[in-house]
């Protein structure tokens, strides 16, 4: 997926008003552990995980949902917000900006993970969107729900994640990008920015850090 050419360089961060936010990984410490996920599946270790399952017939793909499902609600009860996190949550929902959740998991578990780390009440239930409300990332499907849920110019709304699916989806909805919580960018090109974690990104968009 090459993305769409934004038409304009990246405003300062202090200027964005709508934030999505991927989560595992991003909002929270990552704990998931992909490759035993595979093992776990029958699911050979170059394939994706929710791609694979969704070519499986019905009842086989039934049963490894619902023990993605289980494996997937433990991880999510126990937790830990990622740097900065629920810090960087709290300023954006304090100012008024509009926040929304994409995740590859499920919306419930979604709601279960924001319970652990403290942010249940900072994202309304119709701004989560995981895997069943729309095609999964790096499928520009869920953003674009954003855009038109809030009426936003799509060059105005970011999409803050740590993966490169993230990077993608948000490149192909034509929206902005933030990388975070990855020592370095290997995905060259798909990042708007790229900050060491939230509390970077906090302090920058207070205007207490680089702007670089």
């Amino acid at each position: 997926m090459t993305g769409t050419a934004l038409a304009s360089p990246a405003p300062p961060l202090s200027a964005m008003r709508h934030w999505v936010f991927d989560m595992d990984g991003t909002l929270t410490v990552a704990v998931h552990d992909f490759e035993q996920i595979k093992r776990a599946l029958a699911i050979p270790s170059g394939e994706d995980i929710l791609a694979h399952l969704a070519a499986l017939p019905a009842d086989e793909a039934d049963a490894k949902h619902a023990w993605l499902l289980a494996h997937e609600r433990e991880l999510a009860e126990g937790a830990r917000a990622a740097p900065g996190a629920v810090a960087l949550v709290r300023a954006l929902h304090s100012a008024g900006c509009r926040l929304g959740i994409l995740t590859r998991n499920a919306r419930e578990l979604a709601q279960v993970t924001l319970q652990a780390i403290g942010l249940a009440d900072a994202f309304g239930a119709d701004d989560i969107v995981g895997r069943d409300e729309a095609t999964p990332k790096p499928s520009p499907a869920g953003l674009q729900y954003f855009v038109r849920r809030w009426q936003a110019d799509p060059q105005q709304l970011v999409m803050v994640g740590d993966h490169r699916f993230d990077l993608e989806c948000g490149r192909a909805a034509g929206t902005r990008t933030l990388l975070v919580n990855a020592p370095d960018n290997p995905w060259p090109g798909l990042a708007c920015w790229h900050r060491a974690d939230c509390g970077a990104v906090l302090a920058e968009w207070a205007g207490k850090g680089p702007a670089a």
